[in-house]
């Protein structure tokens, strides 16, 4: 008998992949944990019944969720991860030579030791010396941490759950007052087909803490619509201007300086979402 595993996107919409082998499922303190071997897209992390990763198409949302911040900001030495069990955005982190600590806060440790275990390809970094590993509360932590930090991800869940406060505009005034001078901050903001208010609010919570903010927008298969959004906010220096030279050399599958350059220029639909 054939296994399939159907993520309603929507309550009329979803994805469905057939499952060689269900790897682990078991309910955590904070959600129920999946991890799935797919014949299609390899080794799924499922939370609460929702696609986080593959091995297949993770780099795209890894590399992209990363190295624009990371490019947009001079001299990143010290960077935070929130959320991100996985430890993918990590791993890309630690491409740049100029990183001297990482901070990864997953407020689920279940997440974190299921990647290790069945995810290595993409959770590799946590294993660095420079990685430290927290598990804890990361609306807690950015308040707690005033001008700590370069960079910082927010590589959240969909906004249900624990994850809530992470798309409020308290968060993102509390994201602004973690950063240095030159900080970036980067988000993801889901699908502009099936999330528009997400966008919407995000984006206006993000550009009302930070003097220059900007939409980008990338393709992941299993992501709801294939389309998907990240928000950047930065405190002094633009995206659309900052020089890409050390794009060139960095180990990317998807991410480089055309990339750079060509994930800022939204359709007009997603235009309107953020100007109307």
């Amino acid at each position: 008998m054939d296994l399939w595993y159907t993520e309603k996107q929507t309550q009329a919409f979803g994805i469905t992949a057939k499952v060689r082998e269900t790897l682990v499922a078991k309910t955590t303190e904070f959600q129920h944990l999946a991890v799935l071997d797919t014949e299609e897209f390899g080794r799924m992390l499922v939370l609460d019944g929702m696609v986080q990763t593959t091995v297949r198409d993770e780099f795209v949302y890894h590399e992209m969720i990363t190295h624009p911040a990371m490019l947009t900001h001079p001299n990143p030495r010290k960077v935070a991860v929130i959320g991100g069990g996985d430890g993918g955005a990590i791993r890309e982190i630690l491409k740049h030579d100029s990183v001297e600590r990482a901070v990864l806060v997953e407020i689920d440790g279940e997440v974190i030791a299921a990647s290790k275990k069945y995810l290595p390809e993409i959770s590799s970094g946590l294993e660095d010396p420079r990685v430290e590993v927290l598990v804890a509360d990361g609306l807690q932590h950015v308040r707690e941490h005033k001008a700590a930090y370069d960079v910082i991800l927010v590589d959240s869940t969909e906004p249900v759950g624990a994850a809530i406060g992470l798309f409020s505009e308290e968060f993102y005034r509390d994201l602004y007052e973690a950063l240095t001078p030159q900080g970036v901050l980067a988000a993801q903001t889901e699908s502009p087909f099936f999330n528009q208010g997400i966008i919407a609010k995000s984006f206006r919570g993000i550009s009302g803490a930070f003097p220059c903010t900007r939409l980008m927008l990338t393709s992941i298969p299993t992501y709801p619509s294939g389309l998907w959004s990240f928000t950047l906010g930065s405190k002094s220096n633009d995206p659309l201007t900052v020089a890409l030279d050390k794009a060139q050399v960095l180990s990317t599958r998807y991410y480089s300086a055309s990339v750079h350059k060509a994930a800022f220029q939204l359709p007009p639909f997603v235009e309107s979402l953020i100007r109307g």
